[in-house]
């Protein structure tokens, strides 16, 4: 992951309560379903930030929810707008973060391996 200025995270930060208050409250697209935001990279110019999502049914439903996200991204930014005190609010990338999936997968595999070496000790 990058490294972000103190400003660029600190607008992450903002923008990252804000959409989430905004995807609870605001949003009524169906495909968007429960989405949880878990990161966001502002460009060094502030014209563009990446938002990276995950989804709580997994990432069979992250392509159809990143389209609506995409698809709702002028509303959202419009929002951000009235709400945030910027000059410029960037534009949003939507981006589908399996991050959590991939730990999840990889605890697993250290668990049935130690459970493994329990089963077959040396001698």
């Amino acid at each position: 992951m990058k490294r972000l200025t103190p400003r660029a995270q600190r607008i992450g930060d903002q923008l990252q309560r804000e959409l989430m208050d905004l995807l609870k409250n605001e949003v009524k697209d169906p495909r968007v379903g429960m989405v949880t935001i878990t990161a966001i990279e502002v460009a060094a110019d502030y014209g563009h930030a990446k938002v990276f999502f995950t989804h709580l049914a997994g990432a069979e439903h992250g392509a159809g929810a990143a389209a609506a996200l995409e698809h709702a991204a002028s509303f959202l930014r419009r929002e951000l707008s009235h709400r945030l005190m910027l000059r410029s609010v960037p534009q949003l990338h939507f981006v589908y973060d399996d991050s959590i999936e991939t730990g999840l997968k990889l605890s697993r595999l250290i668990d049935a391996a130690i459970e493994e070496d329990r089963q077959h000790p040396s001698t």
